[in-house]
């Protein structure tokens, strides 16, 4: 028997202004959102699973210069790029995911085999590196990952932080001063996911991210942890999110959203509703995600003045978004 199918998917969220986007920049954002859509759609189209369809909707975001992921990833504080990936798989809650990945071209394709090859759910760098070479993934010199766009936000806030400690008249040395800025998640953060159910009617989710910029001492957010930043389940609904990392981690909010549906029987719309608006903003965590439930119903909520977001159902027509509608 056929299920009606769908995917949806998100290149991250937050202050996303009019007035700063181009034309030319938002036609660009918008065609990126639209193949990765395709891309992903086509394999369900042809009958392939949910797992296979949010890899391959990951993949085309992460080879996209323009967004927080893959070969568009932000600069940690040192300089380099640390990035991160997860997957679930429906069926089975199975999972993998990588975390501080600074050569692998496609993070979301080592996640999968931490899912598929190993024991484990979770491998940090440089361990995730060696299963990626033990398995011939593509790996990619530092050169590759760099984006003009990405190296100019490092360097703004590295001047941002010698400016307030200037400010502040701290006798500490200017060589270190990230240690004292704050970030900011309204121009720093960015992810990149998809969500999708196939038409055997099983669902999957994928979220791979650079992180934030300028960040520091190996920092984790949200997207590689199952249960905060993905999580899928045929009984309830496929989640990937967006956002200010530590509020998403300190709600999981993926799986908060499947434990509503779960436990209150509440629809996806109003379990995310709750979860995005009535639990997350009031306490400052600015973000959303993208979410599809067991019957094929897509939902893309978020707080943010803005989120990368694009959906496509048997049943429905291609939505591509970026503003609030």
């Amino acid at each position: 028997m056929d299920f009606p199918f769908a995917l949806a998917l998100h290149g991250g969220a937050g202050t996303i202004s009019r007035t700063l986007m181009t034309a030319e920049a938002e036609q660009k954002y918008r065609l990126a959102l639209q193949a990765a859509l395709e891309t992903g759609y086509d394999v369900l189209r042809h009958g392939g699973a949910a797992l296979d369809a949010v890899q391959t909707a990951v993949i085309s975001l992460e080879d996209c210069p323009l967004f927080n992921a893959g070969r568009g990833a932000v600069f940690t504080h040192e300089g380099h790029h640390e990035m991160d990936a997860s997957l679930m798989d429906g069926r089975d809650r199975a999972a993998g995911a990588v975390t501080g990945a600074r050569h692998i071209q496609n993070p979301i394709r080592a996640a999968r085999l931490v899912m598929e090859k190993t024991e484990h759910v979770l491998l940090a760098y440089p361990g995730n590196e060696e299963l990626a070479r033990e398995y011939g993934l593509a790996m990619q010199p530092a050169e590759y990952f760099f984006t003009q766009h990405r190296y100019d936000q490092l360097q703004e806030a590295l001047t941002e932080g010698r400016m307030r400690l200037d400010h502040s008249q701290a006798k500490v040395p200017l060589a270190e001063p990230a240690a004292f800025v704050d970030e900011d998640p309204k121009k720093k953060m960015g992810t990149v996911g998809a969500v999708a159910r196939d038409q055997h009617g099983n669902l999957a989710a994928a979220t791979s991210t650079g992180g934030m910029t300028n960040k520091r001492y190996s920092r984790i957010g949200d997207s590689p942890i199952i249960g905060a930043g993905t999580f899928a389940d045929n009984r309830t609904c496929a989640i990937s999110c967006t956002g200010h990392g530590e509020f998403f981690l300190r709600a999981m909010v993926a799986h908060d959203i499947a434990c509503l549906m779960e436990y209150r029987s509440l629809s996806l719309a109003e379990a995310c509703r709750i979860v995005v608006h009535d639990k997350l903003a009031p306490v400052g965590g600015e973000g959303g995600l993208v979410a599809i439930d067991g019957t094929g119903q897509i939902a893309l909520p978020f707080n943010s003045d803005g989120m990368y977001r694009a959906s496509l159902s048997s049943k429905g027509s291609l939505y591509v978004g970026i503003y609030k509608d």
